[in-house]
């Protein structure tokens, strides 16, 4: 007897469909399992057949054969558990009239016969619907997340009995969501921080808002107690909010991690992540036997925070500078290349010096080797890529005291969102979201300068030896600020603005 149920492999974030074959035949009683398998799942033999024995169903003396298809992708972890109980099942004739051609099954099946839930059923179900197929059966923990894919018939099972109840009477066929998308939304928190919380910094507000508003990197150097970490982790609140396709994109994410819970379904917050200075490079960009997700990409369509930049190994750092360019993780395996997308924006504070005083010589007690030597551990290229990189200085005892309420979160959230709506529309042909994204040909394309700001970008590109990549990332900050400005064309006093937050020394005679 023959049985085959449907399943799904992930590699990266993409779900890959397998055929789980069981057949029962005369031979010597043993139980075996091919298909290129990882140990997790050669293991799935002994907890099915025992899970099987403890549901009521006893295996006949016979040989039993699993094939995993296709045999050229590696299969990991335990989401075959359940998939394997039930051709097993089929294979035995307990299923002769149920149309299994259409029906993905996923979940981990302990030595009781219990389902347990397992991590990437989003983006596993979300492949498989768009291959066609409209009904899953997965863990009960896992079903609001399954049916966040909207035209998905989810059924959430317990146990092994009640699938093969639901089978035999055959109202898999006819149950449907009981919710909408809408009921599964993670729910916003009433935040208990604001940017209003920061005194003073009148520049550094306005840096900030200018790098919400293009998704623009950002570097603050500064002694320590300036304020730095503390503006990092308001820059989520003046954010503009996810699409629904960015909320799908960054829930899938999480659900390969592993870290979606049943409280928390759709994230609808850009991520904030910040990872400790002691995390090693794979940790930070993923990886492992079978790669998972890391902190750029958990950090995807939000902000990677960087605290304390130079305490990072330096191998750690350098691992940064190809998917800032790409905005994506490629991880190669024997068996597969593993891609992750990686569209982050990077905050990273630093102090000038070990001890956190420099300049001030009365507290400072480093040398200029000291310094010099703290200060290059961030390499060039690295810094090349950040279009924001200022001084951050110590706030006035004044100013301590004053009550900001222009600059709270919310009127700072609506202004970045009509400078992200005017992205928008010029952007709606393109795959591009925000200007840190343009490429140097649609830089080309929208980016038009006057003879006074060509000349002015030619003065700053010669004198301050900019990098063709320094005068672009110069270009798109000019173009977010001049979308502030609700300008169409870029001025000069957008381009000297831009050189000033690129670091350029232009500065003085402006601000």
């Amino acid at each position: 007897m023959y049985g085959k149920i449907l399943s799904c492999a992930l590699v990266g974030i993409e779900g890959i469909p397998i055929n789980v074959e069981a057949d029962v035949n005369d031979g010597l009683p043993t139980f075996t399992m091919v298909g290129y398998l990882s140990s997790s799942v050669k293991e799935a033999g002994e907890r099915v057949r025992t899970a099987l024995k403890n549901s009521g169903y006893h295996l006949p003396p016979k040989r039993i054969t699993i094939n995993l298809s296709p045999g050229n992708i590696r299969k990991d972890g335990t989401s075959y558990d359940l998939p394997i109980a039930i051709a097993v099942l089929k294979a035995m004739g307990l299923f002769c009239d149920v149309d299994f051609s259409k029906l993905v099954m996923i979940g981990e099946v302990g030595l009781d016969g219990t389902i347990k839930p397992v991590p990437g059923v989003l983006p596993m179900v979300h492949s498989l619907y768009d291959r066609g197929i409209r009904q899953c059966i997965v863990p009960l923990q896992n079903k609001k997340e399954a049916m966040l894919v909207s035209g998905m018939h989810v059924i959430g099972a317990s146990d092994l009995g009640q699938i093969v109840g639901l089978l035999q009477s055959e109202k898999c066929m006819q149950i449907d969501n009981d919710g909408s998308i809408v009921d599964y939304m993670d729910t916003e928190d009433a935040s208990q921080i604001d940017f209003s919380d920061i005194k003073g910094q009148n520049v550094l507000k306005r840096g900030m808002e200018i790098a919400a508003v293009g998704f623009h990197n950002v570097l603050m150097t500064g002694a320590s107690g300036a304020g730095k970490s503390m503006l990092a982790k308001r820059l989520p609140t003046i954010l503009p909010g996810l699409s629904l396709e960015e909320q799908m994109e960054v829930t899938k994410i999480y659900s390969v991690a592993g870290l979606l819970t049943n409280s928390s379904m759709l994230i609808r917050k850009r991520p904030f992540r910040s990872p400790h200075h002691t995390i090693s490079e794979h940790a930070l960009v993923g990886g492992g036997l079978v790669p998972k997700p890391g902190e750029i990409s958990l950090a995807h369509r939000g902000v990677l925070f960087l605290d304390e930049l130079p305490e990072f190994r330096k191998n750690v750092l350098e691992v940064l500078r190809q998917p800032m360019e790409e905005h994506r993780v490629s991880i190669a395996r024997v068996n597969a290349t593993y891609v992750f997308p990686a569209e982050f924006m990077l905050i990273a504070a630093m102090n000038p010096c070990p001890c956190g005083f420099f300049p001030d010589r009365e507290r400072c007690v480093c040398t200029p080797y000291q310094i010099k030597r703290y200060q290059s551990k961030i390499s060039g290229p690295l810094l090349d890529r950040i279009d924001i990189n200022f001084e951050v200085q110590q706030v006035q005892y004044q100013e301590l005291f004053q009550n900001d309420c222009l600059n709270t979160s919310k009127e700072i959230r609506e202004r970045v969102e009509e400078a992200r709506e005017i992205q928008k529309m010029r952007y709606k042909e393109d795959k591009v979201m925000f200007n840190a994204q343009l490429t140097e040909a649609q830089i080309k394309k929208y980016i038009n300068l006057g003879i006074d700001e060509h000349r002015l970008l030619e003065d700053a590109f010669e004198k301050q030896r900019l990098s063709a990549r320094g005068m672009y990332r110069v270009l798109r900050l000019a173009r977010t600020i001049a979308d502030m400005d609700a300008s169409d064309e870029i001025q000069k006093k957008h381009l000297v603005e831009a050189l000033y937050f690129k670091n350029c020394e232009v500065k003085k005679d402006v601000f």
